[in-house]
């Protein structure tokens, strides 16, 4: 995947940044085709994290998991949820709804637990972010159409200063996910790659 051209990129300041990883677990990266992105995307974002927090930089992972109270607070007019809620899908201590065991947290890094796509809507992320004086948001994991759009969107409202990781998000469709990269995201968020993260964390 290439970087979107685009204007002058700011520079990151670590201890202001957080790498939000979101749903990359089991049973979200069985989504994606055999091979290819499924289990490269892990290895790649392994790299971001270590160079985050070898920068100083906060590490936020977001993962979605339901309780019983939460599917049964899920309407039928939900599109994306009502089904997961009727077949009692991704509960929240089911081994696939786990963060994938390359992506581990450690100690220090924030953990929440989301019940609808953004990874602020439906948690506290916000909230702890803002006591870490965190104003710059780098985004990654999956999908591309779903957690990463609403959470860009989301956040970009909220005026953090945004980025996203072209090799770093993935999706089953990858025409969406084009689009979305050089069409859509760059109005609110720079696209940058892997490789770029490291320069701007001066790991390189």
């Amino acid at each position: 995947m290439s970087t979107v051209p685009a204007c002058t990129v700011p520079a990151l300041d670590p201890a202001r940044t957080a790498l939000l990883v979101m749903d990359c677990q089991p049973a979200i990266l069985a989504l994606l085709p055999e091979g290819g992105d499924r289990e490269a995307l892990p290895a790649r974002l392994e790299g971001a994290v270590a160079a985050v927090r070898a920068g100083g930089g906060t590490v936020a992972y977001v993962r979605v998991g339901f309780t019983e109270a939460d599917w049964d607070a899920i309407p039928a007019a939900n599109k994306s949820f009502a089904p997961l809620a009727r077949h009692r899908l991704m509960h929240h201590e089911d081994p696939v709804t786990a963060v994938h065991e390359r992506l581990a947290p450690q100690d220090g890094d924030i953990v929440v637990r989301k019940v609808r796509h953004g990874g602020l809507s439906t948690t506290d992320l916000d909230e702890r972010l803002r006591e870490r004086e965190i104003t710059t948001l780098v985004v990654s994991g999956l999908s591309t159409s779903g957690a990463v759009l609403s959470t860009v969107v989301d956040a970009a409202d909220r005026d953090y200063l945004l980025y996203v990781l072209s090799d770093g998000v993935a999706d089953p469709d990858p025409e969406v996910h084009d689009l979305l990269l050089h069409r859509v995201f760059p109005s609110r968020a720079h696209v940058i790659d892997t490789a770029r993260l490291h320069t701007l964390l001066g790991a390189d």
